[in-house]
């Protein structure tokens, strides 16, 4: 089976905001209740994928979405003790962001059309790249952490 090949998800996240920004032009600006909201939210997802990018560098393995396969530590540490995805779950975050700072409804469309593709195309091979890589040590993690947010598996 031939894989999917993407972007880097965070080109293809950016791809998404220019999307956002197309589907909401001529929208009123911005109120100082949806800035502070906006910045919050992006404050927030921004901490959240650069702790995880720093949880990596320390560990030293890769974050490189393209070669799983290369990494040479399984990071269940920091943050991705309550998300096996963080850095994509910070990209979501900037997104959800950006519509709020948009103030369309229209705008979650490209953060749900973001979400469904990584989930379903870019982690999906990662995390069968892992598994080959980590075996059982992969499957405990996978099955008490979960993929985004949620209660913690058990």
């Amino acid at each position: 089976m031939a894989r999917v090949v993407l972007p880097p998800p965070p080109a293809f996240a950016l791809v998404a905001a220019v999307v956002q920004r197309a589907l909401t032009r001529g929208a009123r600006p911005p109120t100082t209740e949806r800035k502070v909201a906006a910045i919050a939210i992006a404050t927030a997802a921004g901490a959240l994928a650069t702790a995880a990018d720093r949880e990596f560098r320390r560990q030293g393995t890769t974050d490189d979405p393209f070669h799983p396969d290369r990494a040479s530590s399984l990071v269940t540490t920091g943050v991705n003790s309550i998300t096996r995805n963080p850095m994509y779950l910070g990209l979501t975050g900037l997104l959800v962001a950006n519509a709020v700072r948009r103030g369309s409804w229209l705008a979650l469309l490209p953060v749900c059309a973001f979400v469904l593709t990584i989930d379903r195309l870019q982690i999906k091979a990662e995390e069968a790249a892992l598994l080959a890589n980590f075996g059982a040590d992969y499957e405990a993690y996978s099955a008490s952490v979960p993929r985004w947010l949620g209660p913690p598996r058990k």
